[in-house]
């Protein structure tokens, strides 16, 4: 009887966390590729991204609405970076799985070589970082004139992008320890020196 139960948690486990695996993978194919679509509608689901260091060459950020399946219109600040080097890489989303409880998708790299990113795109709710320093900053300039760095092509064409509304660009940009709330990443390309995927029982979030 228990071992029938084991492959029926173990089924069900897998028909949760595996496609979001999988996923995770066609991602980053489709990063690498740089065929990933500008935009989409987001889960909803906020994930942890942490890092030791996060430099950017032509730094942009704006506001934005992001829109789940369901239509909840979710705020977010958007940060981009034409190419982004990255030390010591994390990201961890926390899923409920049925029968099983609380399970951690923890992804890592970059801790040997620069993870390595060409017009990334984060839609945060939160950001936070030790130290932060910038070269050519401007503050308060619209969104619709910010060059310097990206703008997302779906978030251009997006009825909820405000050309008018507050931004920031710089010609680049030093943080350290970074500690990001988000509910989309999007890149052109995103490389990943030694990749590690784990998933683990109960809360184990990025430190």
């Amino acid at each position: 009887m228990s071992h029938r139960a084991g492959k029926t948690r173990w089924r069900r486990f897998a028909a949760v966390l595996v496609p979001g695996v999988a996923a995770a993978a066609a991602l980053g194919i489709a990063m690498g590729q740089g065929a990933l679509a500008a935009s989409f509608l987001i889960s909803g689901q906020r994930f942890l991204v942490t890092a030791d260091t996060l430099t950017s060459r032509g730094l942009s950020i704006y506001s934005m609405l992001d829109v789940t399946r369901q239509g909840e219109r979710v705020p977010v600040l958007v940060t981009g970076a034409r190419y982004a080097t990255i030390s010591a890489l994390c990201q961890s989303v926390v899923v409920e799985v049925p029968v099983l409880g609380t399970q951690t998708l923890r992804i890592t790299g970059g801790n040997d070589r620069l993870v390595e990113a060409t017009n990334l795109f984060l839609d945060t709710t939160s950001q936070s970082a030790g130290q932060a320093n910038f070269t050519g900053l401007d503050q308060g300039i619209a969104q619709g004139e910010i060059t310097k760095g990206p703008i997302n092509p779906g978030d251009r064409d997006s009825r909820f992008f405000d050309p008018n509304g507050f931004g920031q660009q710089a010609t680049s940009v030093t943080l350290t320890d970074v500690r990001v709330t988000a509910v989309a990443l999007t890149a052109g390309t995103f490389n990943i020196p030694g990749l590690h995927v784990q998933i683990e029982q109960g809360r184990h979030e990025c430190p």
